[in-house]
């Protein structure tokens, strides 16, 4: 604990030197106790960093979250997946924070990949380059592979040197000043902000774990095989670990650079509509989607072929969430806001007693508005989020994943309209939710579903069980935004619980006998 107490000090010096604690009063204001916390284990004889003032409040978040590495960097982009933490106006802000860092050597990089994979396979790669990218967690080289006799171009990502002991230590230390908020500020105890911070160490670890995004690729792959114009990355398990993922290299043009997409003629308009149909079919067909598809994240190879890269976030949705948002959505487009109503009450999303007639009306006041809109500024995501908003009045049930679903959804629709301003949303989405709903009640569906989770073993890999389990379970977490309470995860949590309240117990009853032993001196 007293290792803790000293890294916290550490990162308080770090947030001294920074303008965040400013930056976050122009939200929310902290309460005083937070505010003096703040002041002790930030105190510093150093002279604080000037205030970039071309940049907005924003910017200048982000920019000190980015300088302080990449703990900060991952609490700030988990952070911004809670506005039921830090606010809309927050989050909103923290949504297009960077994950960048300057790499490192590729000396380091060629001693991972022979720790990791031996020294044959090493050897067997050809022309590893300098790094071609660096995040926060890990970075991409470019190299060649010989398999099966042909040579290919792969990307190797590989995990920074200590990364893992660096962001579990700093972790704990920041899990241990939640721990002290709550004890010293009852009223931040609703925000759970040790189970959000312990959250983030199990989703991060679990990330750091390269194995898991590869398998998640993998799985990807397998549901969209079949999917025309749309093509995943292989991933090749011979160069991979858990340091070290090796894929397809990706030889392509990023969706961000419209200009150039359209000066080698490719059809931009069908590229948007391919995108946002393609994202809906993973959604409501596999429950499965690509959950941080910005225009970084998104290629468009010679072939025409939209190429998803970065598996680190995925998206799951299951047989009811599906059902609930494919429904909820093509009632909209039919405006049959009663048929939209009763899958609410049928899905068991509100309660019984609510009027359907009452909540169809609601509904309604969504759906209308938006149909007198011009199609540029028309919005499914925008519309999710504002049926969640109506229907918390009804007390319907949170569904968190359905919430990722939504934040997911904005950015596809972005992209999309960057491509093609024009892009009907509701026109595009059509036939997608159309063809799923038809299958869905097809008789024959049930007999194909028990055929594929029967081969869901063969596609999870024998070789790889436990790992896909561990895949699966830290996409549950991302979605779920809570852990399960028959997991190991939550046994961790109430036992580094125990240790914290021990600690404090300790820590009070030590400075009693100080004052005590002090009065009986002086």
């Amino acid at each position: 604990m007293i290792k803790k107490l000293i890294i916290l000090f550490k990162l308080g010096r770090k947030v001294a030197k920074s303008d965040i604690l400013n930056i976050i009063t122009k939200f929310k204001e902290p309460p005083l106790t937070i505010k003096l916390i703040f002041k002790i284990l930030s105190f510093s004889f150093s002279k604080k960093e000037e205030t970039n003032l071309s940049q907005d409040e924003g910017e200048r978040l982000s920019s000190s979250l980015e300088s302080m590495g990449t703990t900060f960097i991952k609490l700030g982009q988990f952070l911004a997946t809670r506005p039921d933490i830090i606010g809309e106006e927050l989050s909103k802000k923290l949504e297009n924070l960077q994950d960048k860092l300057p790499p490192f050597s590729l000396i380091q990089a060629k001693e991972i990949i022979k720790n990791d994979l031996g020294n044959d396979t090493y050897n067997s790669i050809i022309n590893l380059s300098e790094p071609v990218a660096a995040a926060s967690i890990a970075q991409v080289h470019k190299a060649q592979i010989n398999e099966n006799g042909t040579i290919k171009d792969v990307a190797i990502k590989i995990l920074r040197p200590n990364i893992k002991k660096i962001f579990n230590e700093e972790i704990d230390a920041m899990m241990l000043f939640a721990f002290l908020i709550e004890s010293f500020v009852k009223k931040t105890k609703r925000l759970k902000l040790v189970e959000v911070v312990f959250l983030l160490k199990e989703i991060t670890n679990l990330e750091m774990d390269l194995r898991f995004e590869a398998a998640a690729a993998n799985e990807y792959a397998e549901n969209t095989k079949n999917d025309i114009g749309f093509r995943v990355p292989e991933i090749y398990w011979n160069y991979t670990s858990e340091n070290v993922m090796t894929l397809d290299w990706v030889d392509g043009i990023s969706i961000r650079e419209t200009q150039e997409l359209k000066n080698k003629n490719f059809n931009t308009k069908k590229i948007a509509e391919d995108i946002i149909q393609n994202f809906l079919r993973h959604a409501v067909r596999d429950g499965f989607f690509h959950a941080d598809m910005h225009q970084g994240n998104v290629f468009i190879d010679k072939d025409a072929q939209i190429v998803p890269i970065d598996f680190g976030i995925m998206g799951r949705l299951d047989k009811m969430s599906k059902r609930f948002l494919a429904e909820i959505l093509f009632g909209f487009i039919q405006r049959d806001y009663r048929k939209v109503a009763e899958v609410h009450l049928i899905a068991g999303l509100v309660p019984k007693e609510v009027p359907i007639d009452d909540l169809a009306q609601a509904l309604r006041s969504i759906g209308e508005p938006i149909f007198g809109q011009a199609v540029k500024d028309i919005s499914g995501g925008k519309l999710l989020k504002q049926l969640f908003d109506v229907t918390e009045k009804f007390n319907m049930q949170t569904q968190p994943q359905l919430l990722m679903l939504q934040k997911t959804m904005v950015v596809v629709e972005g992209v999309a309209r960057k491509l093609n301003p024009e892009t009907n949303i509701w026109t595009t989405s059509k036939p997608v939710l159309e063809n799923w709903l038809r299958e869905t009640k097809d008789p024959m569906t049930k007999i194909n579903e028990t055929l594929q989770n029967t081969s869901e073993v063969i596609k999870r890999l024998p070789e790889f069980p436990e790992i896909m389990d561990k895949a699966n379970q830290a996409l549950t977490y991302l979605a779920s935004g809570q852990i399960p309470q028959n997991s190991n995860s939550y046994t961790a949590l109430n036992t580094q619980k125990s240790e914290m309240i021990a600690f404090r117990n300790q820590s009070i009853i030590g400075l009693l006998v100080l004052v005590i032993f002090g009065i009986l001196i002086f």
